[in-house]
């Protein structure tokens, strides 16, 4: 395993596959103490079990993102545990794609509770441990759908410019604190999972062709977070070669 100058204490959300999951795995190998939650417990248990195995120091929480108690206690057990937070990476996230007309009225509320409600939930829990700390670094995970909008996807990319402004407008308020927008391109992951919509589905499997491991996700948010206390990497975007 490589080594870092200093170990932070991190928290991650969605933390049970894809992004969330690579991201785990790349900053437990580089000695950093990670507290992880997702609704799959069973899932962070074993990754949890093997990380530690291997000399990392990785803490456990079942976490719904969509219930601000949940997310309050989460944090809470993270600073019982470290008694700091420094770096929070808010990933969990949903993408049940459709057209408008298709009225998927429950798949669209569970985006906004999940992609928006989800976000601000994790940095109100955090804010103000951070702001009395006077340090800290809050890294949310949009998506290219956050920058520009394709047929099928109007409510998740409302969901992901959502994040894009709620992340702009928390670094314009605070000068000691750190804030990242991740962008990620089309990546391997469970969220086509989530699709109903056999339209979208099927436009989904073109997408899926040229799509990234999560593991160059994680490594860009490894590198945001690696960058010294004065820099702030505010956006960084990163999609497939042999995208558009």
């Amino acid at each position: 395993m490589s080594t870092i100058t200093r170990e932070k204490v991190i928290l991650v959300t969605g933390a049970s596959s894809g992004i969330g999951e690579a991201t785990v795995r790349l900053l437990a190998d580089r000695r950093h103490r990670l507290v992880i939650g997702a609704r799959r417990t069973d899932r962070l248990k074993t990754l949890a079990d093997a990380l530690n195995a291997e000399g990392g120091q990785v803490h456990y929480r079942a976490l719904d993102v969509t219930q601000h108690e949940d997310m309050q206690a989460f944090v809470d057990f993270a600073l019982q545990t470290h008694d700091r937070i420094d770096v929070i990476v808010n990933n969990a996230g949903v993408m049940p794609l459709s057209p408008m007309a298709s009225l998927k009225i429950d798949e669209w509320d569970r985006m906004i509770d999940v992609n928006i409600r989800g976000v601000l939930y994790g940095v109100a829990a955090v804010l103000p441990t951070m702001q009395r700390q006077g340090s800290g670094q809050i890294i949310n995970v949009s998506s290219i759908g956050g920058l520009s909008v394709v047929p099928t996807a109007a409510v998740y990319c409302a969901t992901k410019y959502a994040v894009r402004a709620l992340s702009d407008g928390l670094r314009q308020e605070n000068d000691k604190l750190r804030v990242t927008c991740v962008y990620p391109g089309v990546v391997e992951s469970e969220l086509a999972d989530t699709i109903t919509d056999p339209a979208a589905a099927k436009a989904m499997e073109s997408y899926r062709q040229i799509a990234l491991k999560p593991e160059a996700i994680a490594t860009a948010i490894a590198h945001v977070i690696d960058q010294p206390a004065d820099v702030d990497t505010s956006e960084i975007v990163v999609r497939p070669t042999a995208s558009q």
